[in-house]
C-alpha cells in the first residue's frame, strides 16, 4: 500500500523538540473492506501479524476478523479471514499461547440486520500457523465482552466488561487453556468501565489502562491483583493500549480529542507517555475522525504501531514506525 512522504509526516505530526519522538514512517496496509477498524499487532516467528475487523460500518452487520502477515512490515498479504454467520466479530486481539499458537479473542455481537445490539457473547479462535484457524468458540457468558487477553507465566489473564449491567463492571478472569475461565476479581474502577489493557511490568507490578465515562483511569497492583490504586488520565480514551519499553517507560496509544475529556471536535490518534501521574500526549499520528484502537510492538529500537483512521475518507488500516528519544 502507499507510504506518506516524510515532509507530509512532519506537517501532520505534533510539533516537538529535536529530542522528541520522530515519526519515521507510516503505511496504509489495507482498505479493501467497507469499514476497516480495531487493530492489533504482533511479531511472531520472525513475521509481522496484524488483525482487525472488516465490516459494513462502525457497528452493525456481520463483521469478520481479517489477519494480515508481512515479513518486512512493508508488503502485507492476507493470511486468514475469520467469519461466523449472523455474528459481528469485533475488536480481534492477538496473542501467543504457551504452546506457541496464535490466539484471537473477539466480541461476538448480534445485530440481526440492524444497528441495534441484540446480544453479545465473546469468541476465541486458535491457529498453529496463522493461516488455518479453529472455528469461533464461545467463552464466558452471554453479555460479556472479553476485550483483551494476555499470557503470563503459563496463565491467560483476560479483561471483560458487561455493558448490560448497571453500573457496568470490569472483571479480571484467568485461564490455563484460553477457553475455560475463572473470575479472579471484580475491579473497583471509578465511573463506568469498559475497554482495558493490562500488562505485567519488569518491576513486578501490574499496570492497567481503562476506558471510563468522562475519561480513562490508570491502575497499578501487585499479585494477587485484588487491590488496585487508580489515577484519572484527564483524557477520554478509545481503544486504549500501552507497552512497556526496555528501559521501563510506558507508552500508550488512544484517541485524542481537543479539550481532553470533552468529545467535541475532530478526534485523532495519539501516543502518550503513561505514568502514575496520568497521560501526557507526545505525538499525533496522521489520523482523524473514526480512528485509534492500536497495536504496539517494540522491535529493533523502534515502536511499531498499527491503527485505523478515516482521515483519507475511508476507514483504513495503517502501520507506523516511531523513534523515541532516550529516557531522561
Amino acid at each position: 500500500m502507499n507510504r506518506l512522504p516524510f515532509a507530509l509526516l512532519c506537517a501532520l505530526a505534533l510539533p516537538c523538540a529535536a529530542a522528541g519522538p520522530e515519526l519515521v514512517e507510516v503505511r496504509k496496509i489495507w482498505d479493501a473492506g467497507k469499514h476497516n477498524a480495531f487493530t492489533d499487532l504482533l511479531r511472531w516467528r520472525g513475521q509481522w501479524w496484524c488483525t482487525f475487523r472488516e465490516g459494513d460500518d462502525h457497528v452493525g452487520g456481520d463483521g469478520k476478523a481479517r489477519v494480515l502477515v508481512s515479513s518486512d512490515g512493508e508488503r502485507w498479504r492476507p493470511a486468514a479471514l475469520i467469519a461466523e454467520e449472523g455474528i459481528d466479530l469485533r475488536d480481534p486481539k492477538i496473542c501467543v499461547t504457551p504452546d506457541d499458537r496464535l490466539m484471537l479473542v473477539m466480541g461476538g455481537s448480534v445485530y440481526g440486520g440492524t444497528k441495534v445490539l441484540k446480544g453479545r457473547h465473546p469468541r476465541v479462535v486458535f491457529s498453529a500457523d496463522g493461516a488455518k484457524w479453529s472455528a469461533p468458540q464461545r467463552v464466558l457468558s452471554e453479555g460479556e465482552w472479553l476485550w483483551r487477553a494476555m499470557w503470563y507465566e503459563g496463565t491467560c489473564y483476560a479483561l471483560s466488561y458487561n455493558a448490560s449491567l448497571k453500573p457496568r463492571t470490569l472483571k479480571l478472569f484467568t485461564s490455563t487453556n484460553g477457553v475455560d475461565y475463572e473470575l479472579r476479581t471484580q475491579l473497583d474502577t471509578p465511573n463506568v468501565s469498559g475497554e482495558a489493557t493490562m500488562r505485567f511490568l519488569k518491576s513486578g507490578e501490574v499496570a492497567m489502562l481503562v476506558r471510563c465515562n468522562g475519561g480513562g483511569h490508570i491502575g497499578f497492583s501487585k499479585p494477587p491483583l485484588r487491590e488496585w490504586t487508580w489515577q484519572p488520565t484527564d483524557y477520554q480514551l478509545g481503544g486504549p493500549n500501552f507497552i512497556e519499553l526496555p528501559d521501563g517507560r510506558l507508552i500508550a496509544g488512544s484517541r485524542l480529542w481537543p479539550g481532553g475529556t470533552k468529545t467535541t471536535g475532530k478526534a485523532q490518534f495519539a501516543l502518550f507517555e503513561m505514568s502514575r501521574a496520568g497521560l501526557k500526549p507526545i505525538l499525533t499520528l496522521p489520523s482523524g475522525g473514526d480512528c485509534s484502537y492500536p497495536g504496539l510492538v517494540w522491535h529493533d529500537g523502534l515502536l511499531w504501531v498499527s491503527y485505523y483512521s478515516s482521515h483519507e475518507g475511508k476507514s483504513s488500516i495503517y502501520v507506523a514506525k516511531v523513534k523515541l528519544p532516550p529516557a531522561n
